[in-house]
């Protein structure tokens, strides 16, 4: 039997990348999965791609109505909500002299404040439901140390994982089991937008940060989406029933905590 038969997920950001990769992995183990996207255009074209079970539902996580709108969607179109995954985020680089004041507020914004509402609008429609859930948040390796040039997207994820430890300690006694992966350098085309910032401030050739950061995994290369959706599909079924407030370390070895 599949490990998620008949249950109902929603993955921010799952248009592409990770997202998608997180999403696919779902439907392959028997949920139904709402692709929420702030593209919804992007959102259809993925949904449709990956087939039945797969629908698009609209959502900026920087919106509460969006994020209410988006729910109610997935309650009328599945019947309830038994799984979110926190996706949706942003990603900046700067010197700690040169960080902006609009750089913060948007990383917060959407890592942050988009993790916590949206899992508190989650929480409640699986409270009301009484059947339980499972949340789960992606952090990073960036939550669990600082780097010089990444300072506030660093103190986001910190700030995930933290949210993650109070948010699993609060709702396991409506059995809602949060948690959380904590991804190393996973490639994609986001880290085309990595790459450049790091050639900016390192004044590095355009591709020597990548290849660099891959070399340095002792794994021998960076991760792929794909290496992260057997703890997504773990963590969202009953076999991780016992466990609460944890953040995963799916980084190839970078970090050991």
């Amino acid at each position: 039997m599949r490990r998620l038969e008949g249950k109902s997920a929603i993955v921010t950001g799952s248009a592409r990348g990770i997202g998608r990769a997180f999403a696919e992995a779902y439907i392959r183990e028997g949920a139904t999965v709402a692709i929420a996207d702030i593209n919804l255009e992007a959102a259809e074209r993925t949904a449709a791609e990956i087939g039945p079970g797969a629908y698009a539902v609209p959502l900026d996580v920087t919106d509460q109505a969006s994020i209410d709108v988006a729910i109610t969607a997935v309650e009328k179109k599945a019947g309830g909500l038994d799984i979110l995954i926190n996706n949706a985020a942003l990603f900046d680089a700067a010197p700690i002299v040169e960080i902006s004041r609009a750089s913060y507020d948007r990383l917060f914004t959407v890592n942050v404040a988009g993790t916590l509402f949206m899992l508190q609008a989650a929480a409640k429609s699986m409270i009301a439901r009484g059947k339980g859930g499972r949340i789960i948040n992606m952090a990073s390796q960036a939550g669990r140390r600082g780097e010089a040039l990444v300072g506030v997207y660093c103190a986001t994820k910190a700030a995930v994982i933290s949210l993650t430890q109070s948010a699993g300690l609060d709702l396991i006694k409506h059995r809602i089991n949060v948690n959380a992966i904590a991804p190393g350098v996973v490639d994609g085309e986001h880290w085309d937008h990595v790459d450049a910032l790091f050639a900016r401030y390192e004044n590095r050739p355009l591709g020597e940060k990548k290849r660099l950061v891959g070399e340095s995994v002792p794994y021998g290369r960076m991760g792929r989406a794909e290496d992260l959706t057997g703890m997504a599909v773990f963590l969202a079924s009953s076999e991780a029933e016992y466990i609460v407030a944890q953040t995963y370390n799916v980084d190839g070895g970078q970090w050991m905590s």
